[in-house]
């Protein structure tokens, strides 16, 4: 009988964590939300790091000796 009524306040706290989620985004004035790519925050523009693509592709460009697979 115990963990019925665990699993009921588990379910309850978590639907009040979604609800208060919800009614938040309703409710955001300027309508608006952040990027959440790393490219276009402006912390990690100041501090040089970029996505990982990003990173490889520019580590890959301009690279005179490639390694080949073959010759390891």
């Amino acid at each position: 009988m115990y963990a019925g009524v665990k699993i009921l306040v588990v379910i309850g706290l978590v639907m009040g964590a979604v609800v208060l989620l919800c009614v938040g985004v309703i409710l955001r004035t300027d309508h608006s939300f952040r990027s959440q790519h790393i490219a276009e925050n402006e912390r990690m523009k100041e501090n040089h790091i970029h996505c990982a693509t990003s990173q490889d592709r520019e580590a890959r460009r301009g690279k005179k000796h490639k390694i080949h697979v073959k010759d390891m």
